[in-house]
């Protein structure tokens, strides 16, 4: 499974909690996830939103989506049309929040990533390409279950899909 995109960093790296992903204000205003993308990040950038595009990668630093365990979180962050999030740890609940929902995350190491350069994913390989300067980060793979979730679009697409957990026998 491949992704590109363009990375998107945001004025602070490390411990990005839910509440900065999406405010817990918007929670109690309205149940429309779309409506809820609207307003990711903006407590660190107002205008983050306005600034991306359909496919865009969020890259952070350590300990991205700590805090409250919200599902939101990780729903708003995918219906405003992020394909992939590149941090160098992961809260683990937030990490099995968005497995379960079907959007990618990848743990590597993000120090050299810039804000707004391409960016070309392999998550079988394990690589992260940065085509522009002909660089190569690499990370631990998904393991090929985790990658199934993710094609079939989440957990419950899965299990929907094949009425219940798919085990391929080697």
């Amino acid at each position: 499974m491949r992704i590109k995109g363009y990375a998107r960093r945001l004025p602070i790296d490390d411990d990005i909690n839910t509440d900065y992903i999406i405010s817990g204000r918007y929670k109690f205003q309205t149940e429309d996830i779309s409506q809820m993308a609207r307003h990711i990040f903006e407590d660190l950038d107002p205008n983050f939103y306005e600034k991306i595009k359909e496919g865009d990668i969020v890259v952070a630093g350590k300990n991205f989506g700590c805090g409250s365990s919200r599902e939101q979180a990780p729903r708003a962050l995918k219906a405003a049309g992020l394909s992939c999030v590149v941090a160098k740890s992961f809260a683990r609940i937030f990490y099995r929040n968005c497995i379960n929902i079907g959007f990618p995350l990848v743990e590597a190491d993000t120090t050299d990533i810039r804000d707004g350069e391409p960016l070309e994913i392999d998550l079988d390989k394990g690589i992260i390409y940065l085509p522009e300067r002909g660089k190569k980060i690499p990370f631990k793979p998904l393991p090929p279950f985790m990658q199934k979730l993710l094609q079939d679009g989440g957990l419950v697409p899965h299990l929907l899909k094949h009425k219940g957990f798919l085990i391929e026998e080697k």
